[in-house]
This record gives structure tokens, sequence and C-alpha cells, in this order.
């Protein structure tokens, strides 16, 4: 089998300590493996590698990075016969957590032998993919104000979630979905592939990434007592049981906002127009998952 590990320096514990750029090169001499190991150097990057890997007749593209470099490499696997592996090291890893794949050294690497492969749907908003989650309004604001810390991990989240929440405003929105049009106050709105953002926080609980549909989610301007009390709900999958949250099903979306403004992708910032078109892609990607998932 031929092999190519995508390694981003600059992604999760990666920035203070590279063992998994030397874990990934033992791997491939262990195991004797036709494999090479690459390193992004810029934005984007990491999408180019995946499409030359593909060119150059890898059967296995291994991500090692956090979620943006897990959507940057997916983006180049999309519609091909490459099967997708992922080692992740971010601050959420949405999507791992979703497939049994949630840290390192809980198995990650053994999955790359001895798990197989799982066609997993995709989603593009405008012109960007998404396969975790897309989002705007609050989670968009927090994904910018992250994407300029230093210092991340989970305790990053609560240093730039804090204050958005004290200082964003819901903006009103139009979606048009499979069954209608809603018109939606959305003080944060997400289009989840899983059932969850990252560290376990399940926004949309018995969501599947392989069932031919999202779940759009969107919640209103609630109070600080409401919103302490939807956090714990987010891991008891019990979120969508709150009344004011939204739960759209649909295999693709219109939104209409009022401006253009930021949305995410995977936690990746994105500045967009106002009108969102979301459009799913069954079973568009085969990603390698723990043999029991």
């Amino acid at each position: 089998m031929k092999v190519r590990f995508i390694f981003n320096p600059y992604s999760g514990s990666n920035r203070k300590n590279p063992y998994l750029r030397d874990r990934a090169i033992e791997f491939i001499v262990q195991h004797k493996l036709d494999g090479t190991l690459v390193s992004t150097e810029r934005p984007r990057h990491a999408t180019e590698l995946a499409q030359q890997a593909v060119a150059e007749g890898c059967q296995l593209v291994v991500a090692i990075g956090g979620d943006g470099t897990m959507n940057e490499v997916a983006t180049g696997l999309v519609g091909t016969t490459a099967i997708f592996g992922l080692i992740p090291c971010g601050s959420g890893n949405g999507l791992g957590r979703h497939l049994g794949i949630s840290r390192p050294g809980h198995g990650a690497f053994r999955t790359l032998l001895e798990g197989r492969p799982r066609a997993i749907d995709t989603g593009t908003v405008n012109d960007f993919a998404f396969f975790n989650a897309m989002g705007l309004g609050f989670e968009a604001d927090i994904a910018v104000r992250f994407s300029r810390l230093t210092r991340r991990g989970l305790s990053g989240y609560f240093r730039v979630g804090v204050p958005s929440f004290f200082s964003h405003q819901p903006e009103a929105v139009t979606v048009h979905h499979p069954h209608g049009t809603a018109q939606l106050q959305a003080f944060t709105l997400a289009v989840m592939n899983s059932d969850q953002y990252g560290n376990d926080a399940r926004v949309a609980p018995g969501a599947k990434i392989d069932d031919g549909m999202f779940d759009l989610v969107s919640v209103p301007r609630v109070g600080l007592f409401s919103a302490c009390g939807m956090l714990y709900r987010l891991g008891t999958d019990s979120f969508d049981q709150v009344k004011a949250v939204t739960r759209l099903p649909g295999a693709n979306f219109v939104i209409e906002r009022t401006k253009p403004g930021w949305i995410h992708t995977d936690g990746e910032p994105r500045a967009t127009t106002a009108r969102l078109e979301i459009a799913l892609k069954p079973q568009s990607l085969r990603i390698m998952v723990p043999a029991t998932s």
C-alpha cells in the first residue's frame, strides 16, 4: 500500500512537540510501508499535497493535525478512490471523535492498518467544503477569535467564548429547506454532518455521517442561566430537547442573511456572501475508521 502522511507542524500539540512526525516515520518503517511524510508550509497547502498524493497513486492519505488540517486534506480526496486516514491532534477533533478516533494515542495509528474504510457524506457551502460542521453567528465569531490565539486548546474556547457571548448579537436569517421556509433569529446556527462540534459537545444527538442528511440546528439569544443549561445538555445527548432550539433535517439548504459575513467550516473562519448555498455529496469520501466503529 502506498501511503502519504501530511503533517501540519503548526497544528495543536505539533507546535510544541512534533513527536507525531517521528511516530509516523517509525510507523512506515515498522510496517514496511511504501510511505512518505510531507509537511505543510502555508494555509491550504494540505489540499495541494493531498491532490498530489492521489496523482502519485497513494491509496491512503493521512492527515496529522487538527480540524483545519482534516478539512484541507479531505478536500483534496473527495470523489477519489484514495482512503482518508486521520491522526487528530487539534483542539476539538469533532470528526475524529464522532468516528471513534478521538486522539493520537487512542489507537489512531493502529486504525490505519486494522480498521475498515467507511464511506461518509461531505458538504459544501458556497465554494467551501466541510466534513463535520459549518456554522454562522456566535460560533463563527468564536472561530475568528480562536484563529488569532497563539495558545489554543479547550481553555482557548472559553477565553474567546465568554466575551463573544456577551457581545454577539443574533441575526435574522431565512432558511429554505426541503420542507419549506423558516424565519429565524439565529444567535448561532450550525449545519451538522456529525453529531458534535468536538470535545464531545453533541449539538445534533443521533446525527449520522452517512445517511444522506444534514441537521441544521439554530439557537436564538438566551440568557446566561439558560446558556449554562444548554452547555450541560451538550454532553448528555439532549441538546435538541430544549424548546428554543430549532432542528431541521435536509440534504440541501439555502440560508439568506442581511449582509455578507463570517462563517466557519470545521472550525476554520471564512468570509463569504450573504447567501449561503449548502449541498450534500452522499458518501463521497472514504475514511479509515476503527473496525468496531
